[in-house]
Order: C-alpha cells, then sequence, then structure tokens
C-alpha cells in the first residue's frame, strides 16, 4: 500500500439529509530530476445520483479539472503548465485554460496565492481552477524531503535523514504559521540542535520501528 484511502471526513450528525455534495482535491508530486518537479492536482465535484436528474442511479460529475506544474528546483520557479478540463459545465468553460499558462515563470514560493488571484480571481480564471493552485502550491515543500531521499537513492548514498540533527528544514517554516513563529518554542528548539524540527508524528513512527 503507498498511501492510506480511508476516509478522512467524520461522520455527520444523526439526522443529517443525505451527502448533497461532494469536492475532492487530489495532489501527488513526482520526482524528474535533481532540479525538476512534477505536482499534478485535481478537482472534482460530484452530485449524487437523482439529484439533478431524478431517476438516475450515477452520481454525476459537475467539475473536473486538472493542472500538472513543472518546477524548477532550488528557485520554485514554474517551467511548464498543462492545464486540462476533463469535465466542465458550460461550453465556454475551456476558453479559459491557456490563460493559466501565465504560471511559467512565477515562483511557487511565498507570496504565489496572492499572484495567482491577482492573475485568475474572478472573471480572470476558473474559480475551481483557481482554488485547485492553492491547494497544490504547498506541496512544493511538503516535496523537498522526498526528494532529497530521492536523489540520495538515485546517486547510492545514505538517507538524507539517517542523522536528523542536520536536517534545516525548518529554516523554510519560520512564520509559515502559529508553531513556527520567529521567537517562538519550536524555532528556538529547532536553531539549537535540528533534530527538535522532527515531527511529532516522525519521531512515533521511528519508536515504533526502534529507529531511536
Amino acid at each position: 500500500m503507498l498511501f492510506r484511502d480511508d476516509a478522512i471526513l467524520p461522520d455527520p450528525p444523526a439526522g443529517a439529509i443525505p451527502v448533497l455534495h461532494n469536492r475532492e482535491y487530489r495532489v501527488e508530486s513526482y520526482y524528474l530530476a535533481a532540479d525538476r518537479l512534477l505536482i499534478q492536482g485535481a478537482l472534482r465535484d460530484q452530485k449524487p445520483p437523482g439529484q439533478y436528474i431524478p431517476g438516475d442511479p450515477d452520481p454525476l460529475t459537475i467539475h473536473h479539472m486538472t493542472v500538472g506544474i513543472e518546477v524548477s528546483l532550488p528557485d520554485l520557479v514554474i517551467e511548464d503548465v498543462r492545464t486540462e478540463f476533463p469535465t466542465h459545465p458550460q461550453p465556454t468553460c475551456t476558453a479559459i485554460i491557456d490563460h493559466y499558462d501565465s504560471l511559467v515563470g512565477l515562483s511557487i514560493s511565498r507570496g504565489f496565492t496572492h499572484r495567482v488571484r491577482e492573475l485568475f480571481g474572478g472573471p480572470r480564471g476558473c474559480s475551481h481552477t483557481t482554488a485547485l493552485l492553492q491547494a497544490m502550491a504547498p506541496i512544493a515543500m511538503q516535496s523537498l524531503k522526498g526528494m532529497a531521499a530521492a536523489q540520495a537513492e538515485a546517486e547510492g548514498r545514505p538517507h538524507p535523514m539517517v542523522d536528523p540533527t542536520r536536517d534545516d528544514s525548518w529554516k523554510r517554516l519560520v512564520n509559515t504559521c502559529h508553531v513556527w513563529a520567529e521567537g517562538g518554542e519550536r524555532i528556538t528548539q529547532a536553531k539549537e540542535g535540528g533534530a527538535a524540527a522532527q515531527t511529532m508524528v516522525v519521531l512515533r513512527r521511528r519508536e515504533q520501528l526502534d529507529q531511536v
């Protein structure tokens, strides 16, 4: 099993009307080369059977948009974009697809979400595709450790997390959320020793695997 696929939503409250709408985001990243990362994202909106067409036994997909972006490393600049609308509600929806080529040349680091809103917000884009892009952007940062591990494996070097005290990825997290606020507990710990930057889930899993 590569990833878990069990449900992550809480159960609905007792007496709630059955699901009215389902929106799914899925984002995955791929190692292409030591200096190139591919991020692919998809958004799908579905209506339950019979909601739009009485008697229809199957769910109805209303929106299905996909975006693939290739990002260069270490500068995190978008080098290529592929946008597709496999399912769309209006004939003219696809007229905006080529506009998303404007992403080429943008950095996906801090400030990207604001720039996306400027370029594609409101009538300048597809609201669903723009929302998808905002969900995709953080995956670039989330993929950097995976890129380092893949590169080490390709070159026959030890896994980069074998010595966690050398992990300085916390430097990219400063002021990204309240946990990583400048001067906060976690940043202070990380500055004193890189091992403090490891997440609780990694530390707990190391304990389970007797790798502490």
